[in-house]
């Protein structure tokens, strides 16, 4: 048997020396924290719909939740998360990718290996791909090796022959000074955006070359990038001598000619840049939604109902973040819900609990329940508004500038759902009642609202647009959901478990009786809220 002729093993060494003298070195297992508005940014640059506003974020939780979708996740595959949190509706490709990845631990493995350089990444580059044009490098740029040129002939020219020679080196030492001073700053904050887009393209390189269902059609433009890569990190010869690399940017500029020789490959490159992007953040996206509900003993996919439709159906559907909340099953078909309850019962809980799989079911496709029919619409809140001395402005105010938001977000023509708790907390109990209902009758004509409110006579008021619906326990201490208002109510008992003493309940429960002969549930006010 011939064996075959060994290639000279140098060459190829010194090639892969090379090949990693212009590479990135392997970063270390680190997760660089990022703000909020840095995870925002490419929502905010890129554009298109927001279908939930701040407040309804905050209430929904959904910072929390994000960060629990967020795990082992760059800040790429975080702005895309975001993004389809805050405006996204569910893409029938990523859900099938999402599910493909379920069923395919090895592959999510390897993905995740290859996308490991971009959990160490410190900057977001959105901005600089996706918002406002980037300014042309100056036309001097081409000029930056005359002044170490100048410094170094006239080094020679006073060492050799002329001792006045030493003011041109005075001279260049100048020029090349006001040039790292006023570049400085520039250059070593660009350089490390510089190195985020090198994990960017040496991730999509990486996805390229291996052979996965997820990565098909990859190859080629994965060869592209990894020439553009390349050719963004040109080999740095001055590194090969110690001495000299120390000194590169002082006496060569390196630093500031570095600085617009990317700009300029950024620019010319600006759409494969983009692609790069994009893709891969997609990808990592749905493979961090994998692996989130890999992690869940219970979820399904959402079924999408028309947008206009007038209802929703979960069961046993549970709060994300709360792993030992109970379940419960809701289901609406033609009105939205009047939700009562005990105090403490978790009446706001469930309010969040429903939220929070809406948006989930519309971003992402999936609910944390065992089946969910629910349609795709914006969702907006009302739950935690507060008086704010700073603003000067009263609890019963915030609530009325959220309620004018609420009533301007349900006059546009598209349908969407609103959640609100506890409703005009800030005023007496007659004109809390009376603001409660014209606002939400208002908004229930239109669109599907579920609220909650001890002002139980709100129930009746509202029965044409809002089923009635009470949080209770059973004889064994189950929680359920049922049909129905609240009838025994549990705020004067609460006074003598908290300690109150016998006086202050007796008193408390003397008033109520007297109050509940005047302010009883009418036998009939389904005409109270007519047309005039």
């Amino acid at each position: 048997m011939t064996l075959p002729d060994k290639k000279p093993a140098f060459p190829i060494r010194l090639r892969g020396w090379l090949r990693q003298l212009a590479s990135l070195p392997e970063p270390p297992e680190y997760d660089y924290p990022f703000a909020r508005s840095d995870i925002a940014m490419l929502g905010k640059v890129e554009g298109g719909p927001v279908l939930i506003d701040a407040q309804t974020w905050d209430e929904m939780l959904l910072d929390g939740y994000s960060e629990s979708l967020a795990e082992q996740t760059s800040i790429f595959g975080q702005q895309r998360l975001h993004q389809r949190l805050a405006g996204g509706v569910a893409d029938p490709a990523s859900v099938e990718r999402v599910r493909a990845l379920l069923a395919a631990p090895a592959d999510m493995a390897r993905l995740q290996q290859a996308m490991h350089g971009l959990r160490s990444v410190d900057m977001e580059v959105s901005a600089p791909l996706f918002g406002q044009p980037i300014a042309p490098p100056p036309w001097w740029r081409r000029l930056l090796l005359l002044p170490p040129l100048a410094l170094l002939l006239s080094l020679a020219a006073a060492l050799l022959f002329a001792p006045l020679a030493w003011f041109g080196v005075l001279a260049a030492w100048v020029v090349l000074m006001l040039l790292q001073v006023q570049f400085h700053d520039c250059c070593k904050y660009w350089q490390r955006s510089v190195q985020t887009l090198q994990q960017l393209l040496l991730a999509h390189e990486r996805l390229g070359a291996l052979a996965t269902p997820f990565t098909q059609g990859w190859q080629d433009e994965a060869r592209r990038v990894g020439r553009l890569h390349r050719h963004l990190t040109p080999i740095r010869w001055l590194k090969l001598i110690p001495l000299l690399s120390e000194y590169e940017d002082w006496f060569v500029l390196g630093d500031v000619r570095r600085y617009f020789r990317s700009r300029v490959v950024l620019l010319r490159q600006l759409d494969v840049f983009r692609r790069s992007f994009l893709r891969v953040a997609e990808l990592e996206a749905d493979l961090a939604l994998a692996r989130h509900l890999q992690a869940r003993e219970q979820f399904c996919w959402a079924q999408a109902l028309p947008g206009d439709a007038r209802g929703l159906r979960f069961e046993q559907v549970r709060h994300p973040l709360l792993p030992a909340a109970l379940p419960l099953s809701l289901a609406l078909d033609g009105r939205g819900a009047f939700v009562s309850g005990q105090n403490g019962i978790g009446k706001s809980t469930l309010l969040r609990t429903l939220g929070i799989n809406l948006v989930c079911a519309r971003a992402f496709g999936f609910c944390h329940a065992q089946a969910a029919r629910v349609p795709l619409l914006p969702l907006y809140s009302s739950m935690q508004s507060e008086d704010s001395l700073a603003g000067g402005e009263s609890l019963y105010l915030a609530e009325l500038r959220r309620a004018h938001e609420l009533l301007a977000l349900a006059g546009s023509t598209e349908p969407a759902l609103f959640i609100i708790d506890e409703i005009f907390r800030g005023t007496n109990h007659l004109e809390s009642i009376s603001a409660a209902a014209a606002v939400l009758h208002t908004l229930a004509a239109r669109h599907l609202v579920i609220v909650s409110s001890h002002n139980l006579v709100l129930a009746p008021l509202l029965e044409d647009c809002l089923a009635p619906w009470c949080v209770r326990r059973d004889a064994g201490g189950a929680l359920l959901l049922a049909p129905g208002v609240l009838q025994a109510t549990n705020g004067i008992a609460l006074l003598a478990e908290r300690g109150f003493g016998r006086q202050i309940e007796d008193k408390a429960g003397r008033v109520f009786d007297w109050l509940s002969t005047h302010m009883a549930q009418p036998a009939d006010c389904s005409g109270v809220l007519a047309p005039a």
